[in-house]
């Protein structure tokens, strides 16, 4: 059998405290006898939606950063001249460009941008001050799909085509061009990277009927080109990013749209993880380990935005832990709270209970009972700030109540009794949803902290499933409804809509976290589980069991320290378990090198 030590290159550590690493640890896993934690450090490489452009374009310029990006230019159904600004999160426009422009290079931030060149063979500058361009000095050749980098005082160009496809780089100084090294070959629709003394040209095209697609990288001094190494895919009209050590190269063009991305470190290129929409005529910006693609061309011209991360990160594998036992066995009782502020009430041992503990990360307390003993309730918000939500007494319950930390008070009924409902929210932002309402229900309801409200209704009517979110991004998962159910559905204050099923079909499981990092664990089919599952808004991922398997019982927390407390195993039990996710601790940039 392969050891981890082959595979590797390393053994696991047993050690007293976390070693000093840096990002050439990756891979080295350990074992921290302190805190009874195995870890790892690995890297994490992805792209990511960010939010659409307003205008859908190809052939646009980019400059900035992945938080504080500018696209400008480009093509949509005319040249356009628009520009706008990304926030990390949303555009918004900006000050036109002096000259429509499409296939223009960009340099600088999103403050102090450079735009420059362009079809129709454009000489012309332009300068952005973070709200208006004023004209720069002219370009010494007129150009269009030219490469850019570097600063708006100290900007480069280089390549593109006039009639000919050209290998002239020119330096910008602020105010002015001037004549510097001549690429080694000519091409043009290629990327940039890097400052104008220390920068890397790649890709292109080296004819201009695109057939003479190039891998080669080059690298400046300031004053001459010289070969660095080639990409793994050769591709013209990519986006680029980053510095001539450290630099980036997304999508592009072959004969189709691409989505490779490759990473460089002065050397050598390697591929990374691809873009999520293959696209041609984009626009880059930001670092190799925050890049920032935008716009471009498939089937279609393109507003989507993506963000690349890359990052060093410690991991803690996830694991259940035996935490301190509730004074009061109980199964089917809510919960509500964190791992370390949890709150348990209700529920039944053999007859209903009012009970309510408190929870502080190592043990329970008693608090103030509930006004009416019920199980199959459904709870949310925190240990401060409870709310208690349906049940049955001796039938179905509208009942709500509100604690406060120390007493349990009155609130508004629902509009629809029920039991073995869910809970998500706050006290005054709370969700109630499913359950028996006279059979399986789909009803939603919303607490606005002093009465109930319809809202959208479920798409699986259902009992006994498990609840996690809030009122406007709620996660409802598992259930039954003649069987086990795997189904989950996302709220967003309005209506549900369908998210990624469970990997086991279970009812009176418990729940935690958040609608984009749930928690699902335990519960039951035929027979209990101790299943364990992770969701990131889009679909779950099996995860470390539980210690104990056992159903009907209260949880809290988050999805990287989650609670479980009481239910039944084959009586009812008063054990509590922790849950630590595989949560990252700390990024390459934070460790201190060996």
């Amino acid at each position: 059998m392969t050891t981890y030590n082959q595979l590797a290159g390393y053994r696991v550590n047993y050690l007293s405290t976390d070693p000093t690493l840096n990002s050439g640890n990756e891979g080295q896993v350990w074992y921290n006898s302190t805190t009874g934690k195995l870890r790892s450090l690995v890297q994490i490489k992805s792209w990511s939606a960010g939010g659409n452009m307003g205008t859908a374009r190809r052939y646009l310029g980019g400059c900035g950063t992945q938080t504080a990006g500018l696209g400008f230019g480009g093509y949509s159904t005319v040249t356009a001249n628009n520009t706008e600004e990304y926030n990390g999160s949303t555009w918004t426009a900006g000050g036109n460009l002096g000259t429509a422009r499409q296939e223009p290079a960009g340099a600088g931030t999103q403050t102090a941008g450079l735009g420059f060149g362009g079809a129709n063979l454009l000489t012309t500058t332009e300068e952005y001050d973070g709200s208006a361009w004023t004209a720069g000095g002219a370009l010494g050749t007129g150009r269009k799909a030219l490469g850019g980098c570097g600063t708006q005082t100290a900007g480069l160009g280089f390549g593109g085509t006039t009639t000919v496809v050209v290998a002239n780089t020119e330096e910008y100084d602020g105010s002015t061009w001037t004549a510097g090294g001549s690429l080694n070959t000519a091409r043009r629709a290629l990327a940039g990277a890097g400052t104008q003394t220390v920068a890397a040209a790649f890709g292109g095209d080296t004819t201009t009927a695109a057939t003479g697609s190039s891998n080669s990288t080059e690298e400046y001094d300031g004053s001459a080109w010289t070969a660095g190494g080639n990409l793994n895919t050769a591709r013209y009209y990519p986006g680029g990013a980053g510095l001539q050590t450290s630099a980036l190269a997304f999508g592009g063009i072959i004969t189709v749209a691409l989505a490779n991305t490759e990473e460089y470190d002065g050397s050598n290129w390697t591929n990374s993880t691809n873009l999520t929409t293959a696209r041609y005529g984009l626009g880059g910006a930001g670092t190799s380990k925050l890049g920032l693609a935008f716009g471009g061309f498939s089937t279609g011209n393109l507003n989507a935005t993506e963000e690349f991360t890359s990052s060093i990160n410690v991991t803690t594998a996830a694991a259940w832990a035996s935490g301190g036992n509730m004074g009061t066995a109980r199964q089917v009782l809510a919960g509500c709270g964190t791992q370390t502020a949890g709150l348990g009430f209700g529920g039944y041992t053999t007859v209903n209970t009012n009970v309510t503990e408190e929870y502080d990360g190592s043990a329970w307390t008693g608090g103030g009972n509930l006004g009416t003993a019920r199980a199959y309730l459904a709870g949310c918000g925190t240990q401060t700030a409870g709310l208690a939500i349906g049940g049955n007494t001796t039938a179905a319950s509208a009942l709500t109540e509100e604690y406060d930390g120390s007493a349990w008070t009155t609130g508004g009924n629902l509009g629809t009794a029920g039991n073995s409902l869910a809970g998500a929210g706050t006290q005054t932002a709370g969700l109630g949803f499913g359950g028996n309402r006279a059979g399986n229900s789909a009803i939603t309801e919303e607490y606005d902290g002093s009465a109930w409200t319809s809202g959208g209704n479920l798409a699986t009517a259902r009992r006994q499933l498990a609840g996690a979110g809030t009122q406007t991004a709620g996660l409802g998962f598992g259930g039954l409804v003649t069987t086990s159910v795997a189904n989950t559905e996302e709220y967003d204050g309005t209506s549900w809509t369908a998210g990624g099923n469970l990997g086991t079909a279970r009812y009176y499981l418990g729940g935690a976290g958040i609608q984009t990092a749930g928690l699902a664990f335990g519960g039951l089919t035929t027979v209990n589980l101790a299943n364990t599952e992770e969701y990131d808004g889009t679909s779950w991922v099996a995860s470390t069991a539980m210690t104990t398997a056992r159903r009907a019982f209260g949880g809290a927390g988050i999805q990287t320290a989650g609670l479980a407390f009481g239910g039944k195993t084959t009586v009812v039990v008063n054990n509590t378990e922790e849950y630590t996710g595989s949560f990252q601790t700390a990024t390459a940039s934070n460790l201190t090198t060996s």
